[in-house]
């Protein structure tokens, strides 16, 4: 994976990869949790199945994951950061979860698994760090490693509906049109609304889709006035850096008084896709 497009995101882990710290991405779990869960529903886990929890971070979901497959059922979980599966480790320990759960570091594209181990793979905010090529490959290994009649289903972040208020309408579409112009993480975040063709393409049957909007306004809850406020930030940064509208300076510093955020209409979206398939018996 490239990392040098990433770093310039900011809040990196070991990896080199963007908002992979587990500050971050804690942060943003706890401003989303509501509709992350109710996606995680839609995936249609069931109590006894074995589920990989492909990309864990630092485990947000393994709670959720061990209460849906409950104590008759396992959960094993992967991450490429090794701090953060060492945390998720020390967190499903500490948490005393309904079931089993194993975690360990791992490559997404060479998953250290043998053909038809899980039920179902869970896999959440990760693909947003893969090109096409990447992705292709960690379809192939999560089909190869659930069960043909088994479930994958994958959800991340649309960036088609990030905007801000009050603000130029048009200012993150403006911002990620130009970035997204060019490979890398930007236009990546702006496929996510492919990903059921990438599961068709990887040869995964009944292919369904679902997007979501998430809108935050003010008052923001802490969590999520922490998390915008530093991402928002970090798009400010490499706008401007662009030669893009000088509004982004109102952006620039999440502590400042006057931020948008902060504005009694202060108003803030992201996009959710949930896209599931099954593996062919």
């Amino acid at each position: 994976m490239r990392t040098d497009d990433h770093r310039q995101w900011g809040h990196t882990s070991s990896t080199g990869l963007g908002f992979t710290h587990h500050t971050v991405v804690d942060t943003h779990f706890r401003a989303c949790e509501h509709t992350y869960l109710s996606l995680l529903d839609a995936a249609g886990l069931r109590p006894g199945q074995h589920v990989l929890d492909a990309g864990c971070g630092p485990g947000d979901y393994l709670p959720h994951l061990a209460s849906r497959v409950t104590g008759t059922g396992r959960v094993t979980a992967v991450d490429l950061a090794p701090e953060n599966a060492r945390l998720a480790e020390q967190r499903a320990r500490d948490g005393r979860l309904p079931c089993p759960v194993e975690v360990g570091q791992g490559d997404l594209r060479h998953l250290p698994h043998p053909d038809d181990t899980f039920d179902a793979a869970w896999c959440a905010n990760t693909v947003q760090y893969l090109d096409d090529t990447e992705l292709s490959a960690v379809l192939a290994e999560l089909k190869r490693v659930v069960r043909p009649g088994g479930t994958i289903a994958v959800k991340d972040l649309d960036a088609h509906l990030i905007t801000a208020r009050p603000a130029d309408p048009h200012l993150f579409t403006d911002f990620f049109r130009t970035a997204g112009a060019a490979p890398g993480y930007a236009r990546q975040l702006l496929r996510t609304r492919d990903l059921y063709r990438h599961l068709r393409q990887a040869g995964l049957a009944d292919v369904r889709q679902h997007t979501v909007l998430i809108e935050h306004y003010a008052p923001l809850t802490p969590a999520a006035r922490d998390f915008y406020a530093t991402a928002c930030a970090r798009i400010a940064h490499q706008a401007l850096g662009l030669g893009l509208s000088d509004e982004w300076h109102r952006f620039t510093d999440p502590a400042s008084p006057l931020h948008p955020l902060d504005d009694p209409d202060g108003y803030i979206s992201e996009g959710n896709v949930l896209a599931v398939g099954t593996v062919p018996g």
